[in-house]
């Protein structure tokens, strides 16, 4: 006898269990994408990108104070700038290489502590050479060339890799390189700190007329003794108690906050906002890079002339409009400007705008810091020892940037995320209002032009 509670018709039978279709076939079906082998490949290679990136900005951060220190304990640029380059150009063998996983990190890691050296003590050589007078300039002109290999660094490095090969495109940095080093030993090295400190004191030592009672030849022993006290004080805790020092560094750590930030947070608005792809969006930045290369060495001509104060001043205060109004193109609600070919248009040209004002803001920290170096060795000579502080000034510059670069991405994409890109925009807006008034309180306001000899002609 049928003993189960459950009717014999209800349960299932074999020959129905056969012709049903099996769920989990249907689910691994559906899935398989998932187990793919060219998903695994592509985010594996992914991940290995960005960790990559990663150890590149954070050792560069972490290194940059003391290369600084250690380039600043010498007179020599020639020695600090030579070792850069050949941790370079073997850090640059080594990725390219590829050998294996390890050695692409330890050459990441060559390339950021090479890198951070040849930039650190490159500046300090450039500043140094130019004097106070032809600063702006001399910054102006290095800053057009960042930005034209910023631009056309990846296209050349692409169309080489898809025209001729792997080797042939990686030729090209390695050249560059070479001709660097080149050009490094033929330049004559020059004590630039001792000179440039020589030249900065000259007005204040002519204008001193030494009385019958003084003696002809100062005593070197006084002059060692003053080196070593100031020397004894510490770079920093001099730097530290201007406040120029504090209004330069924020202005630098708000400017790449403000570029990391858009990076992080405006191809996911035009995606969402204008139906762009990736074509539109990536050529969306060249308005922020362009105007900035072709005009900074017109900017710095405008600084060494009139000082920092007003022009970057002047540029922030214009940028905190436009960066609110970036965020309003895409909503038809509001102003009336929504994500048709009018609000697109006005989008762009809020875009270049931005580039344009930018250029007047760009490197004006790193200006002001170097401003400050001048005027304090123009009162002392040797109050930062032999170097002269200018390879630790930069390096202060490289780890406030170095700042920026994460912050950015960590409080925009943030923001973007909870409330929108519009307020994220009002927030970057904020901030450089803030800094436009930091600009014109603490700023220089017309730097004293001094004809110091440059270092080609002494």
């Amino acid at each position: 006898p049928n003993l189960s509670p459950e009717p014999t018709s209800l349960k299932p039978q074999p020959a129905l269990l056969s012709k049903m279709p099996s769920t989990d076939t249907n689910t691994a079906s559906t899935h398989s994408w998932r187990y793919s082998k060219t998903l695994l490949i592509a985010t594996a290679t992914l991940g290995l990108f960005t960790e990559l990136l990663f150890v590149l900005g954070l050792i560069s951060m972490l290194s940059a104070p003391i290369i600084g220190h250690l380039a600043d304990q010498t007179t020599s640029r020639k020695i600090p700038l030579l070792l850069s380059l050949v941790g370079c150009t073997v850090g640059t063998l080594l990725v390219a290489a590829t050998p294996s996983v390890w050695a692409m990190y330890v050459g990441r890691i060559l390339q950021g502590v090479a890198g951070t050296g040849a930039w650190i003590v490159g500046f300090g050589m450039l500043t140094d050479a130019a004097g106070k007078q032809h600063q702006g300039k001399a910054l102006g002109i290095a800053g057009s060339f960042i930005t034209a290999g910023i631009i056309t660094g990846p296209a050349v490095a692409g169309a080489l890799l898809e025209w001729i090969g792997y080797w042939p495109a990686w030729s090209v940095p390695l050249t560059l390189l070479a001709i660097d080093f080149i050009a490094r030993l033929a330049i004559a090295d020059q004590p630039a700190a001792s000179k440039t400190a020589k030249g900065d004191s000259m007005p204040s030592s002519a204008s001193h007329d030494p009385s019958e009672h003084e003696p002809l030849l100062q005593d070197s022993t006084n002059i060692n003794d003053e080196a070593k006290r100031s020397a004894s004080q510490g770079f920093y805790a001099i730097m530290f108690r201007q406040g120029k020092t504090y209004a330069a560094i924020f202005n630098v750590i708000a400017f790449s906050t403000i570029l990391s930030g858009f990076d992080a947070t405006l191809p996911v608005h035009l995606r969402d906002a204008f139906g762009w792809g990736p074509a539109p969006i990536g050529s969306i930045f060249l308005g922020l890079q362009i105007p900035a290369m072709c005009l900074a060495p017109f900017v710095g001509w405008l600084q060494d002339r009139i000082g920092l104060k007003w022009p970057t001043t002047i540029g922030w205060a214009l940028t905190a409009p436009l960066l609110w109004f970036a965020g309003v193109p895409g909503d038809a609600d509001f102003l009336g400007i929504g994500s048709d070919a009018r609000g697109q248009g006005a989008f762009v040209a809020c875009i270049v705008s931005i580039g344009i004002v930018w250029s007047f803001v760009r490197g004006a920290g790193t200006f002001q810091l170097t401003a400050v170096l001048h005027d304090l060795r123009e009162t002392n000579p040797n109050i930062f020892g032999p170097g002269g502080g200018s390879s630790r000034m930069f390096s202060l510059t490289e780890v406030s940037f170095s700042t920026g670069l994460m912050l950015g991405p960590l409080i925009c994409g943030s923001l973007a995320d909870t409330v929108g890109f519009y307020w994220t925009s009002c927030f970057m807006a904020a901030t450089s209002a803030f800094v436009a008034v930091t600009s014109f309180l603490f700023f220089t306001h017309k730097s004293r032009v001094v004809d110091t000899p440059s270092l080609a002609t002494d």
